[in-house]
Order: C-alpha cells, then structure tokens, then sequence
C-alpha cells in the first residue's frame, strides 16, 4: 500500500510541471515601460518548486528564483538607463514568455474619479488630436474599471502603443502631462491609468486604514450608504482591484484628480488624503511624489452653502504633506454649471509642469501658483503679502480686482475695496471699520480674478479659522 502510495505522488510530481502554467501579473507585457534605474521587482506563477530564468536584453546575467509552495514566485531586476526596445525573457521549465518592445523610463500612476477619467475622445482640446497621435516614447496602461471586497494579485489591463483607439479612449489629463513630460525630458514615459467616475476618495483607501480612525470610519460609512449605480462606494473597494495588482511595481510618482464626490463631507477631506498618500507609499515602498488638482468651481454644490470651497480649503492645506504639490485650474474652467472642464490639456500640462520642478528639477513653464503668506492691519485696512508672486499680481485683463470680503469681530463680512501693489494687495471697506479678517473667492462657484504675472491664479482662502459647518 505504501509503494503505491509513493508511485502515484512521484506520477503526480512528474507530471505536474508539463500542466502548469507559467503567469505574470498583467502589468507585464509586451510594449511595458520599466523604471529606470532601478531594482525593479517582478513576480508571477507557476508549478510549485519549479526554477525561473529570467533574461534580458540588456545584460548577460540570468536571474534564477523559485517558485513556493502557493504557486508564486517573485524577484527583482535591474533597469538600464532610459531607452530601448529591450526585451525581457522568463522561463519556468518548457514554458517561456517573451516581453519585446520594453522600454526604461519614468513610469507614473494616473488615478482620480471622472475628470482623471474624461478621455481624449471627451474632451475639448483632445477629440480633435487623438487621431493624429503616435508616439513611439509614451505607452498606456488602461486598468478596467472593477471593484472588489479583497486585495487582488494579478489585476487586469494592457500596455499599449499611444496611438489609434487605446489612445482615443485614454485619460486626457494623464496623456498630456506624459506627452509634456516626453517633450521635456525626452525619456519615456509609462502612463498607468486607474481611475472611476464617481468615486469617493475613500473607496481608494484600505478598509482597515479606515477601519483605525474612528473619525474617518463615521464618514467612511456614510458615504457606503449612499446609492451610487454608476461605481462603488465601499471602503477599499477600487484599492483592492485597481491599485493592490499594481503593488510592488516601481513608479516615478502619481497624480490625482478626484474630490466632487466627497464635497457632502469637505471637512474629513485632508486627514482622508493623507491616510491614502501614506498607505499607498506604504505599499509601493517609496516617499512617491503626488501631485493633484483642485477641483474646479461649480455652481451645482449649491448656492446656499459652501462645502465646494470647503474641499478646496482642504485639498489646500493637504500640501503640508511632503512631497506634495497641488495645481489650480479654476481659470481653465469653461462652465461653472458643469462639474467637468472639457479642457483637458491645460490640467495635464500644470501637472507636468510640477513634476518637472519639484521631481525632476526642470524649470519648464510656471509650476506655483500664488498663495496667501500674511496678514498684517494698518487701522482700517488690511494688507494681504503672497509667495509666488515675485514678479508682482495682476487682475484678469487689467480689470478691478473683485472677490474680497472683509468682517470685524461680529464675523460679518462685507465686500472690499482691493487695490494690488507688487505682491501684496490692500484692503478697505466702509462698512468695516476695525477689519480682523478676510476672505477671497469663498463661494463654490467663484471664478478667479488674480494671478501671478506667470498665469497662474490665487485660489480661494481665508485668513480667519472661524467655524463653518458643511449643509
């Protein structure tokens, strides 16, 4: 009985090799872009016990691992300089898999709900170009849109070549900050989209990050029960389909645009963010850049409330997270009666243009926007000073500067008179005699008015800290 016992697990074994199949993650294919310069880690499937050789192109050492007992194998490799076509060579037994049309290069994460995700073929400045579009140094990895209850491994999506119909349907905002990045670095760029209209930032978080915060855990429960039949609403719902597959390849960094669908709760916006910034550079094993938008003014938050400029308050004060770096496009916003600017490029571009200062240290275009620095009182006026405004401000087209409202200790607020000397502006009301505090812009739908001479506007702030509560 024993013999035979032994035969059949010796046929078993024998035999199991020529049944198993090798498998990578789906980020591994043909026409991939690899981090250069890097170890970069690689893993996949096959028969338990079984040897993997890994060869490229690149360089004559064959890198050697072997599968464990759950059927995954994991190693790393090491890039060459940006370039190629290379190719990247795996084999577990008879079976071989063969990656061509590699290329080394900067590979950034594109995530976000509907702005991230309004595509070339959507959006005004893209539905005209896509057509045309070829280029050989920018790949584009589309992960489908797909939730679920636990961290997946292998994920879906493909790497394709920019151009035709993966183009036509890809992100506009992440290929025009990849296309500006290509033309300013001349490497290539990879271009992972993960994106889900809709969404709340918090279906984007690990549930139990959540889960430990009991203040996040309120909202996060809230936000669950709202109906939403165009996309999740679960906590980690998209992180566990669409970003935990992706783990632990190398990026660059990642940009984000999402925060119209946690405008019911603006004032857990930041602490939320910061949760998703730290648990996903947790995951990925690295201090990633993550550079975001604003979200733009509109006037279907409500005309009655303030929640919109809320989030934007919030979304604000989230650059005191390093390595983080936020771009304005509220001047870029052509309709304040629709929640998504159909101009794309512009998004796209002032990302890049932050990527290039603060990453890669290339001062290509204007990258800061003004900010609020300090508040001084001079009786009866307020003096406003602001960084990144070295040149001086400017009104839009030279006109009377609008927007300001100043309030007394009663915190009721007036409009301003506003005059703009170099960068600072100065304030006055009438109807305001011992002035303590100002506000600009602080409407949901509010337009901008000033910018730097570079272009780039001053967003809504406040000076005051006075309670405000979301309706």
């Amino acid at each position: 009985m024993r013999n035979r016992i032994l035969l059949f697990i010796i046929h078993i074994v024998s035999f199991y090799p020529a049944m198993a199949q090798l498998r990578l993650p789906s980020l591994f294919s043909s026409h991939m872009v690899i981090q250069r310069e890097t170890e970069l880690p690689i893993w996949g499937w096959a028969g338990p016990t079984q040897d993997i050789q890994i060869q490229v192109s690149w360089d004559t050492t064959t890198i050697q691992t072997r599968v464990s007992n759950t059927s995954m194998w994991k190693t790393t490799i090491k890039t060459p300089p940006a370039g190629g076509p290379h190719t990247i060579t795996i084999r577990a037994g008879s079976e071989e898999k063969v990656l061509d049309n590699v290329l080394s290069g900067e590979v950034w994460l594109c995530s976000g709900q509907s702005n991230m995700e309004w595509s070339m073929e959507a959006s005004a400045d893209g539905n005209q170009e896509w057509a045309k579009i070829n280029d050989a140094q920018i790949r584009l990895f589309q992960v489908p849109r797909w939730a679920a209850n636990s961290p997946q491994l292998k994920g879906e999506g493909d790497w394709n070549l920019c151009t035709g119909e993966p183009l036509r349907w890809f992100s506009a905002v992440a290929y025009y900050f990849g296309k500006t990045l290509n033309n300013e670095l001349q490497i290539p760029i990879g271009l992972i989209h993960s994106s889900w209209g809709g969404t709340p930032a918090e279906v984007w978080v690990p549930q139990e990050v959540l889960d430990e915060d009991p203040y996040l855990k309120v909202v996060a429960d809230k936000q669950s029960a709202i109906d939403r039949p165009w996309c999740p609403s679960t906590p980690g719902a998209a992180y566990n389909s669409m970003i935990a597959p992706l783990i632990p390849y190398k990026l660059s960094g990642v940009i984000w645009y999402q925060g119209e669908s946690n405008v019911a709760f603006p004032l857990t916006y930041k602490l939320l963010m910061e949760k998703l910034i730290s648990s996903w550079r947790k995951a990925f094993q690295s201090d990633l850049p993550f550079y975001y938008v604003q979200i733009a003014p509109f006037a279907g938050y409500g005309s009655d409330n303030q929640n919109g400029v809320l989030l934007r308050e919030q979304q604000a004060k989230l650059q005191e997270v390093p390595n983080t770096g936020m771009v304005i496009i509220s001047d870029v916003t052509d309709d304040i009666n629709d929640v998504h600017p159909k101009y794309k490029k512009p998004v796209g571009e002032r990302l890049a243009h932050l990527a290039l200062a603060k990453t890669y240290q290339v001062q290509k275009g204007a990258s800061l926007y003004p900010i609020f620095n300090s508040m001084k009182i001079e009786g009866s006026r307020i003096i406003l000073t602001f960084d990144n405004a070295s040149n001086g401000l400017v009104t839009k087209n030279g006109r009377e500067l609008n927007g300001f409202v100043i309030a007394g200790k009663d915190q009721k607020f007036y409009p301003a008179k506003a005059v703009v000397q170099k960068n600072t502006v100065i304030l006055s009301s009438s109807r305001v005699k011992q002035p303590v505090a100002a506000r600009f812009e602080w409407a949901n739908d509010a337009l901008p008015h000033l910018f730097n001479k570079e272009g780039l506007p001053v967003a809504s702030f406040r000076t005051d800290d006075w309670p405000i509560l979301p309706q």
